[in-house]
């Protein structure tokens, strides 16, 4: 049935499921792994998702579910942490968020800045386990 909805999808759109299902299914193979072999159940995942690293919240919490689906993951919880992407300002010497993906300038003094401190990252920070 999965199927006959992805076909409807546009190829941008199938692409980027694509991509987010991938890294569902990565994050299913982490954490299971890890709860084999401290022997407990996974209730839920953290990660930290920046706007940069090309990963759509809501793709990837569905696809999530789907990979989760029939493992001993399912029922777990998919935790996102929104990371802000902060530039490094040559003219303040300070690090600032960006307001906008489309202007990476200071915030303060409008700088254009060349240093991207954070907002690329995927990583799953931790897994909430129980015996």
């Amino acid at each position: 049935m999965a199927v006959s909805r992805i076909q409807h999808h546009g190829s941008d759109e199938l692409k980027n499921s694509m991509h987010e299902l991938s890294i569902a299914m990565s994050l299913v193979d982490l954490a299971r792994q890890e709860a084999e072999r401290v022997r407990g159940r996974v209730i839920a995942l953290h990660i930290k998702v920046g706007p940069l690293s090309g990963v759509f919240k809501d793709a990837l919490l569905s696809c999530y579910e789907m990979a989760s689906h029939d493992t001993s993951l399912q029922g777990s919880q998919l935790m996102i942490e929104d990371v802000p992407i902060v530039i490094y300002c040559p003219q303040c010497r300070a690090e600032r968020t960006v307001g906008s993906v489309q202007r990476f300038c200071c915030s303060v003094c409008s700088a254009p800045a060349s240093q991207i401190l954070r907002g690329k990252e995927l990583e799953l920070v931790s897994l909430e386990l129980e015996s």
